[in-house]
């Protein structure tokens, strides 16, 4: 049983959705929306405001970092992370750069999320082998984590020219800088978290989350073997949703918007039609959607925090055709009313 945790973090998740030839705002428009939510959240007392990194159309998201800095001199507690920085096709040395200059900007509020990303555009677009996926991220995680560790680093690797003594600059004000794992549910990637006692974040868009539990385990006993306290691990996942005034309203509000975005998908992945009766499973109180009131949602987060163990939630608001003025009352009802009941209700075990 983990013992001493941490307080639970609660936070938002986004890829920026612009979508224009569906009907969505253009790329400038969101980035200025983007503003407004991370001030509001900051505002609405969440604690973190994760960007992923995405290099398709329908996304404004391809530069987490930079739109990020941003918000740096307008927010005053929240952390700013990305969610995820698709490593595996960046370069270690600049994505640690950017990062420390995030957190020396924000007096040690950023956070990187390290992954191999949900699609795949920035491989060839920046002239990597698919068929290195694996290796890659091997490889560029460790410079990555050399960088942060050492000032002068000397590495060598298969997909990267080697550094020799070189320095890094400048350096993050966070010793070391948050670096997470994020995995889609990869038994490997989960082991790995733990091996380098890192925190993981799992991305459960799907199913029901208790099934991550397993994962969850692996990633905790992968931590003790090697040497890592469990007890001082960080456990997320992140997950979509949508806060509105009454479970009935927000139900059918939403189904219509998470139907179009998971068929759009599936088309280019071949999955099966997302019907109103997966929607529907997906509502449930052991489903992975977080759709409904404030205490409908508050309830599911209690769940799915007890279940895995978590440290951090972070809810997956944004969709081109959620509009604006929804998602941020979907922010702020999630910082001003979900946070507290989650927090009281967590309190009292």
């Amino acid at each position: 049983m983990l013992e001493n945790r941490v307080p639970l973090e609660l936070g938002i998740s986004t890829f920026l959705h612009t979508n224009p030839k569906g009907g969505g705002v253009l790329p400038g428009e969101r980035l200025r929306q983007a503003m407004e939510e991370i001030q509001l959240a900051d505002q609405a007392g969440l604690d973190v405001y994760a960007i992923g990194e995405h290099h398709r159309m329908d996304y404004t998201s391809s530069s987490p970092a930079i739109i990020l800095a941003s918000a740096a001199a307008t927010t005053n507690h929240i952390r700013l992370s990305s969610a995820v920085t698709v490593l595996s096709s960046s370069d270690p040395v600049r994505v640690y750069q950017d990062f420390a200059t995030l957190d020396n900007l924000t007096n040690g509020r950023a956070e990187i999320m390290a992954g191999r990303g949900s699609f795949v555009e920035s491989f060839p677009l920046f002239g990597y082998d698919l068929q290195n996926y694996e290796e890659l991220f091997d490889e560029k995680l460790e410079l990555l984590l050399k960088i942060r560790s050492s000032e002068n680093v000397t590495w060598s690797g298969k997909h990267r020219a080697p550094l020799h003594n070189m320095g890094v600059y400048p350096r993050a004000q966070q010793l070391p800088l948050p670096v997470w794992i994020a995995t889609g549910g990869s038994p490997e990637s989960a082991i790995r978290a733990g091996q380098l006692g890192l925190p993981v974040i799992f991305s459960i868009i799907g199913g029901m989350p208790e099934r991550f539990a397993p994962l969850v385990q692996l990633y905790l006993k992968a931590a003790q073997q090697a040497g890592h306290d469990p007890n001082q691990l960080q456990i997320a996942c992140h997950s979509h949703g949508f806060i509105a005034n009454s479970f009935a309203a927000a139900k059918e509000k939403y189904y219509p918007i998470m139907a179009e975005q998971m068929n759009q998908i599936g088309r280019e992945r071949g999955w099966a039609t997302y019907t109103r009766s997966v929607y529907e499973e997906a509502l449930s109180p052991r489903g992975a959607l977080y759709v409904g009131d404030s205490e409908y949602v508050a309830e599911k987060i209690v769940r799915v925090t007890k279940q895995l163990g978590l440290t951090r939630f972070l809810l997956y608001v944004d969709f081109s055709t959620v509009p604006h003025r929804d998602l941020l009352r979907t922010i702020e009802r999630f910082g001003t009313d979900v946070a507290p009941l989650v927090r009281k209700e967590l309190a009292r075990h």
